[in-house]
């Protein structure tokens, strides 16, 4: 009898001890499901960064007592009534008038021949991988129209870097819906700032760009470049490994004569961070990200960090004899300028890497990045935990998984500070759709050049 007991209370504990495993990952599993589908206005929890609608805000005003804030999170009070709101697909470019830029984008899912290299299985633009170079002069009105041919997913095209009206920024299920086969979309908005920038899909935007999907989009300034000034475009991209510049493994060559003067529109279209440099003679970073730097100096045996996405404009002056080399993270693949018969230097890396925070000469800004009227902080980190019942180590931000993150609230005109931190251990790249920012500081150490 007792031994029967004794059996019956081993599988009693041991059902109470699975049960206490389980439960919570049951609970755990449950709740990090995510709806097929819902509205972005509705995740995560709204953060309005000590400005209107913040507690911080109100106490400040006398509306709460101050003791309060500290027992309750950024709130989603100051949500705007009906009457305030706008839809997104209202926030366009001009609807009106002809066009100076018009071309017509269409998207394949189909077989991209890597000039110099292997073919991959992915998506085109036109025909071709790169897509079609846009070339636009400031102040122009551009015109795209995407086609989806056969990306069955459905497409968008982004416009990296520009900043351009909410309805054109092309987010699928933010601002606007994917693109399905057999449709189009018109893009139209004004190209404000003259720059480098490119284009690329954002649905399923970590295969669609890295299989193909994506073109070079250059405003030139009003003015111009300058006389004699040569306009070259290197844009860097990986297809399976092979790393390629303007769609080609190996080298590619750009005539130039010993004198001219030249501009290098660097673009690092993938997900990881890429070195640059200029073999053979000196250069200048003459803009980082579209915007021009102030008072570049020339520098030698130096690469440049260029962030995933990032652009970097490098100018030079072809030597006397021979030809320059422009690297393009390390290999064989580069891009190589100079007369023809001319010997480009060898593909080592430099030892040294640039430091844009000192870079060039400090000048006024057009904000007072001392009186904010939002203040963020920024967490990147990583931890494990159940997403949509799937066990994994998860990105987090500011300690939150997705949806549990959160929304940055913010009123036109505001002057906006953000803190962006990375514990994650790895490399995380960041960047503001339809407007610019400004590099304050990093790590405590202040910005002393060029604002950046």
């Amino acid at each position: 009898m007792t031994s029967v007991w004794r059996r019956h209370r081993r599988a009693l504990v041991a059902s109470a001890a699975t049960l206490v495993v389980l439960a919570p990952l049951g609970w755990l599993w449950t709740s990090s499901l995510v709806p097929d589908t819902y509205s972005v206005m509705d995740m995560g929890y709204a953060d309005f960064g000590g400005g209107p609608g913040s507690l911080e805000h109100a106490a400040e005003n006398g509306r709460i007592e101050g003791a309060a804030i500290g027992h309750v999170a950024h709130g989603a009070g100051g949500v705007p009534s009906s009457a305030d709101v706008r839809d997104v697909t209202t926030l366009t470019g001009p609807r009106e008038g002809e066009p100076d830029v018009a071309i017509t984008l269409t998207a394949r899912q189909e077989l991209v021949e890597v000039d110099g290299g292997r073919a991959i299985e992915g998506y085109t633009l036109n025909g071709s991988s790169p897509g079609p170079e846009i070339r636009a002069v400031q102040g122009d009105l551009v015109e795209v129209t995407l086609a989806n041919e056969s990306v069955d997913d459905g497409t968008t095209l982004h416009w990296h870097g520009v900043d351009v009206p909410n309805a054109e920024d092309g987010v699928a299920g933010v601002t606007q819906d994917a693109v399905g086969v057999g449709s189009e979309h018109v893009y139209r908005f004004v190209a404000e700032d003259a720059g480098t920038y490119w284009y690329h899909s954002h649905q399923v935007s970590h295969e669609q760009v890295r299989d193909g999907l994506f073109g070079v989009l250059v405003v030139e300034p009003r003015d111009g470049l300058g006389t004699g000034v040569t306009d070259v475009v290197a844009a860097v991209h990986s297809y399976d490994s092979q790393r390629t510049v303007n769609g080609r493994v190996g080298e590619t060559r750009v005539d130039a004569e010993p004198g001219d003067v030249v501009r290098v529109r660097v673009i690092n279209t993938d997900d990881g961070p890429m070195n640059t440099w200029v073999a053979g003679a000196p250069y200048r970073v003459v803009a980082v990200d579209g915007v021009d730097l102030s008072g570049p100096t020339d520098i030698e045996e130096t690469a440049l960090l260029v962030t995933a996405g990032g652009r970097a404009d490098l100018e030079l002056t072809v030597p006397d004899q021979g030809a320059v080399r422009i690297g393009a993270g390390g290999g064989a693949t580069s891009l190589v300028i100079g007369p023809d018969d001319a010997a480009p230097p060898g593909t080592e890396l430099p030892a040294s890497t640039l430091d844009l925070l000192s870079y060039g000469e400090p000048e006024p800004l057009a904000l007072d990045v001392d009186d904010v009227d939002r203040d963020f902080e920024y967490a990147i980190g990583r931890r494990p935990g159940f997403l949509d019942g799937r066990p994994g180590l998860w990105w987090t931000i500011n300690g939150g998984m997705y949806p549990d993150v959160p929304m940055f609230v913010v009123s036109e005109g505001d002057v906006v500070r953000m803190t962006i931190s990375n514990s994650s251990g790895q490399v995380h790249p960041m960047h503001l759709h339809g407007h610019h920012a400004v590099v304050l500081s990093r790590n405590g150490i202040d910005a002393t050049g060029s604002p950046w």
